[in-house]
């Protein structure tokens, strides 16, 4: 008698929480014009700007020792973007440049592979961004790239060798647009928390948020964050304990005014009335940058690594900027 009201409890427990941990469903609100967005991110028509066509070559003489550029840091950069678009080996994007020259029957030349692998260690590249005038709401994150080691099969099969390397992208995305902001590769020995200074340092915009995960975990990054006039929304970890109580003589201290408000919320609570979801866009970001991309580096040497990851957020940024879903939750 007593086995069904018990299987019945159970039951009806089993179904609240599976209720609760049904994720929900979304729906895209423009789907025409993201749907013709993403047509045009394969379209292959090229054209020469006029005053790219000018600035093509140096003309100008910079009086230092030693033989000018031929090629001007608009030609490299033009040259490398296509290269990482399609996924093309130096040599080949010789070609491909060359051909682009020849059948638009312009009066320029294709600089060589050399001259490419040569220049990419000294380029540096701006980032396009859609100008906005709203605070920025920015979520950072990083992922690794890889340089050395096997595939996942291997991996899985005999595990993996000493040759193993890879470099890290640390990422700065516009919640608003989801644009890169900033990006800065350094090695893998380096943590999270320690990179977001440089990260904060290059945004111009005026911040009003911070979002990342338990990664950025400091007294460092809270007060950081709250001296750019910003709001730092970092989980802290479980058993982080307040560092002053009680003490109205000294500044508040950021981090235990996060601590007092998941202890008086609870955890789950606090990340949804603090807008912490929304740091999955970077995830999402680096999601895209390597199914369009990949998610290994082909140059060898650190700053040639560091600019190909550049020219891949470079053209993300475009990609992005010619649409992107605009979704709503289901009711």
């Amino acid at each position: 008698m007593l086995q069904k009201p018990l299987n019945f409890r159970i039951a009806i427990h089993l179904s609240f929480k599976d209720q609760d941990m049904q994720k929900k469903r979304y729906y895209v609100r423009n789907w025409q014009d993201y749907n013709e967005a993403l047509v045009k991110r394969g379209d292959i028509n090229f054209w020469f700007d006029e005053e790219v066509i000018r600035q093509w070559h140096v003309t100008e003489n910079t009086g230092k020792r030693g033989r000018p550029k031929v090629y001007s840091d608009i030609a490299i950069q033009c040259a490398l973007t296509i290269r990482e678009i399609f996924h093309l080996p130096l040599r080949a994007t010789e070609g491909l440049i060359r051909s682009l020259i020849e059948w638009g029957n312009l009066h320029i030349q294709a600089p060589d592979y050399s001259t490419l692998c040569f220049r990419q260690k000294y380029l540096a590249v701006c980032l396009p961004k859609t100008e906005n005038k709203k605070p920025l709401h920015v979520v950072v994150d990083a992922t690794g790239l890889k340089v050395f080691g096997e595939g996942e099969w291997k991996v899985r099969q005999h595990g993996y060798s000493k040759r193993r390397t890879w470099r890290k992208l640390h990422l700065a995305i516009d919640e608003n647009d989801q644009e890169v902001e900033v990006a800065v590769v350094t090695t893998n020995d380096f943590k999270d928390s320690e990179v977001l200074p440089d990260l904060l340092e290059q945004i111009d915009s005026n911040v009003s948020q911070v979002s990342g995960d338990g990664g950025y975990d400091s007294h460092e990054s809270y007060q950081l964050i709250t001296d750019r006039g910003a709001d730092p929304v970092i989980p802290p970890r479980e058993d982080a304990v307040i560092a002053q109580h009680g003490n109205f003589h000294l500044p508040a201290n950021p981090r235990d005014e996060v601590i007092r408000k998941i202890r008086q919320l609870g955890r789950k609570n606090w990340k949804k009335q603090s807008g912490y979801h929304r740091r999955s866009l970077a995830e999402t970001a680096m999601y895209r940058l390597k199914t369009i991309f990949s998610g290994t580096l082909r140059a060898r040497l650190f700053e040639n690594q560091g600019t190909e990851a550049l020219l891949r957020c470079f053209a993300l940024n475009k990609m992005t900027q010619l649409g992107m879903p605009i979704s709503y939750a289901a009711i």
